[in-house]
């Protein structure tokens, strides 16, 4: 079928909006500030189908000073002519009837991201207000709702921009909507996010342009993105702070049963893996078939070419998995016809498509053994990080046995300093990673022995981003952390035996805690990432001051809060306290403010942004120093340092 005409003969309808409004959560995730960026990503999503159908390359975000949001693109268009069996609009039928679009087997689009056709009519359902503008032959259509219901008919009009900065396309879409405050917890969008997102779209479409807008800030921050290099430019981004192993990244793009397989890869000298998975440009944040697919495909190419050349000894067993993508950057992309995709939830974080696992499989094993037979010294260099990566493994084996003999689940035995809970129930159960032994034995006293324990660390452990599994396990504070925690680490981590259901970080509110939490948090996003995508990792925060008024007191913990109370209470403040450390709070005090669930303010741990995480942590933690040099430098000002 001809995808150039795109009428309403090809907008399908499978049903009404209650049930959006009624279970938002069940559209969009959650109601807090990801599920307010799931509505501006649904509508970019449609604008990005029409740039991979080949009909658009510019794609503008803007969010306005006012709260609204504008979505604008150069594509086609939603058509706007009469869909005759429902006698209204065919944008209409978009914008307010879950189901309905151009991804249902009409012709509108072969590959889409937006398999479930709910995005706009979603947006719409959740929004205060929304109007859309499409540009086609000349004219400009119009219709505007108002929580999710039009309120005029699809008509010819003029454009009403929500400011100057909105392009004036003489085709595509435009949709404007402000977020109902109702619905969601707070509709501050975070635009450094967004942005992330939305450049690896760039990276992954050739030929779009996306500009995105902040009118918030004054002057309004402005972003542009455009990447010739598609996804072999995002795997150079993502090594850009590291030592790489080759020069340039393996690359292929290759159609294999009707799916487009492109796959770009690079290794650098660190001891992590960074593999990012999409599916029609949208990041499957929990992988899938593709993710399998390639995880086979260069273990056992890999291996087979080794062995071919003898870089493996015929009695030595072969490379593992971990050993192989030891190292290893990647982007895995594909894209297959939408009437077939299958993902897991409307969130599609993993693609569940069987037919995709054997179509990457079979391209990177074929072109993988290519590369690697035309590039001699650089499979070398590739087998031998490999080799040292599997030497590496089988001393953290050792090592780790020896943990595991010491551990509670073998032996009773728990590490001496470990005050634990009286409570079994892993979800009833608090752990509090403590810096230092005085603060650990305020925390001690200050604790409910029912269900929370205390595990103080003492100084600065060791920096886990630079070293190997073997040298880490030998490190005698992480040991103890590990033993503590029940649930083991590596190829031999049992998730489901994580003795706690909160792991709390909890530091002086210093340069020093600061520091001490980054090292904790980097040992966990590296060695027990499952602590932070199941939720159980938490960072505790502890008051800066203590100010009295007579008989009573406040917690105050910012500085800026500090200020703010002392102007409004004047006079009526007889002694200002700064704690400067826990250590200096007697136990009732840090129970108060710190432990007490009634009370206390504890931040959840989460990684929203694979990509960003990895940077972030190898930028602050990792062995290039100059990159470490240029955020201080960018930093230095805004730095709170005390004196």
């Amino acid at each position: 079928m001809d995808q150039t005409n795109y009428t309403a003969d090809q907008i399908q309808v499978l049903e009404g909006l209650d049930p959006v409004q009624k279970r938002p959560g069940m559209y969009i995730g959650s109601t807090d500030q990801q599920g307010l960026h799931r509505l501006v990503t649904e509508i970019v999503n449609n604008s990005v189908d029409e740039a991979i159908a080949g009909f658009c390359d510019q794609i503008w975000v803007i969010f306005h000073a006012n709260g609204w949001v504008t979505v604008a693109d150069n594509g086609r268009g939603i058509p706007v002519d009469i869909k005759k069996e429902y006698g209204v609009s065919a944008l209409e039928l978009v914008m307010t009837k879950l189901h309905a679009g151009g991804k249902f087997g009409g012709g509108g689009y072969k590959i889409s991201g937006g398999l479930h056709g709910v995005g706009s009519s979603v947006v719409n359902a959740l929004s205060e207000n929304l109007r859309v503008e499409v540009s086609k032959e000349g004219k400009v259509f119009c219709q505007e709702y108002k929580k999710g219901n039009p309120t005029k008919k699809v008509a010819e009009g003029k454009r009403e921009p929500q400011s100057t900065a909105v392009p004036s396309f003489n085709k595509g879409t435009t949709t404007s909507f402000m977020a109902d405050k109702k619905m969601f917890s707070s509709i501050d969008y975070n635009f450094d996010e967004l942005m992330e997102q939305y450049r690896q779209y760039c990276y992954l479409t050739p030929q779009l342009r996306m500009r995105l807008i902040d009118e918030r800030e004054t002057p309004p921050k402005r972003r542009g993105f455009y990447f010739e290099g598609g996804i072999r430019s995002f795997v150079k981004s993502l090594n850009h702070n590291k030592k790489v192993v080759q020069d340039e990244p393996f690359y292929i793009i290759k159609e294999q049963d009707n799916i487009s397989v492109e796959i770009a890869i690079q290794y650098n000298d660190s001891y992590n893996e960074n593999i990012l998975c999409f599916t029609n440009n949208i990041y499957n944040s929990e992988g899938g078939t593709h993710l399998a697919g390639f995880k086979t495909a260069i273990t056992r190419t890999i291996n087979n070419y080794a062995r071919k050349k003898e870089l493996i000894k015929e009695k030595e067993e072969n490379l593992s998995g971990n050993d192989i993508r030891e190292g290893l950057t990647a982007v895995v992309s594909i894209k297959l016809d939408s009437q077939t995709l299958q993902f897991e939830g409307q969130t599609k974080t993993k693609l569940g498509n069987t037919e995709v696992k054997t179509a990457v499989d079979t391209v990177l094993s074929e072109t993988l053994n290519e590369y690697l037979e035309e590039h001699p010294s650089e499979a070398k260099k590739i087998i031998e990080k490999n080799i040292i990566a599997a030497r590496a493994r089988l001393a953290a084996r050792a090592a780790r046995e020896t943990v595991i003999r010491k551990s509670a689940l073998e032996s009773g035995s728990l590490p001496g300093k470990l005050a634990d809970c009286q409570e079994r129930n892993p979800a009833k159960t608090e752990l509090f990673v403590v810096e230092g032994d005085s603060a650990g034995g305020s925390a001690k006293q200050g604790r409910d022995r029912h269900f929370q324990a205390v595990l103080p660390l003492k100084g600065k452990i060791l920096n886990t981003e630079r070293n190997q599994l073997d040298r880490i396990l030998k490190f005698e504070e992480i040991k103890n952390l590990i033993i503590a925690l029940g649930m083991g680490i590596g190829e031999s981590s049992e998730p489901d035996k994580l003795r706690y259901g909160k792991v709390i970080i909890m530091n002086d509110a210093d340069v020093d805690g600061e520091h001490i939490t980054t090292l904790v948090l980097t040992f966990f996003y590296r060695h027990m990432p499952h602590i932070i995508d199941n939720g159980n990792l938490y960072i505790a925060t502890s008051p800066l001051y203590r100010v009295q008024t007579g008989k009573t007191h406040q917690y105050v913990y910012t500085d800026e809060d500090k200020d703010r109370l002392l102007k409004e209470l004047g006079n009526k403040v007889s002694g200002v306290q700064r704690f400067k450390g826990l250590g200096e709070m007697n136990p009732d005090q840090l129970w108060q403010t710190t432990m007490n669930p009634q009370t206390r303010i504890l931040k959840k741990v989460d990684i929203q942004d694979a990509a960003e995480a990895d940077e972030t942590f190898n930028m602050l933690m990792g062995d290039e120093v100059a990159p470490r040099k240029r955020f201080i430098q960018t930093h230095a000002k805004s730095a709170n340092i005390d004196t």
